[in-house]
């Protein structure tokens, strides 16, 4: 019975994180239909620099790191002759993020275009507008 309350929290915490991520499509694809309906439509704003894969990039990094800092004692606990260095499973919760977040950094290094100072950037082409009258 110990074992079944947090196997049903983990459930019920995915269960609420994908529930929430179809409630943002849902409302996004609404908001979509909406502005078809009065005959507009949403800009595309392209690929832009790159720079929210490096913020998310830094920020699931340091939630890995800080989780692998924080499971590391759990090495140490017990039977600690198991895991070399004290690293065991659990680690797999603070790796996998970290190396993730390592990863979108990664592309955003490789992928990103240097700007010449000389240059003006691309002028940006607006639609036209409708004929008044």
């Amino acid at each position: 019975m110990s074992d079944v309350i947090p196997c049903l929290g983990s459930l019920g915490f995915f269960f609420l994180l994908f529930s929430f991520i179809i409630v943002m499509r849902y409302m996004g694809y609404r908001e979509t239909m909406a502005l078809a309906e009065k005959g507009l439509v949403r800009s595309d704003k392209g690929p832009g620099n790159g720079k929210n894969t490096l913020r998310f990039g830094i920020v699931i990094t340091g939630i890995g790191l800080a989780l692998c800092v924080g499971l590391y004692p759990l090495g140490f606990m017990g039977d600690g002759a198991r895991f070399p260095l004290g690293l065991g499973p659990w680690m797999l919760a603070g790796f996998l993020p970290m190396f993730f977040g390592l990863a979108l950094v990664l592309i955003y290094v490789l992928t990103r275009e240097d700007k010449k100072p000389d240059q003006p950037p691309a002028a940006e082409i607006k639609p036209p507008e409708p004929p008044q009258g």
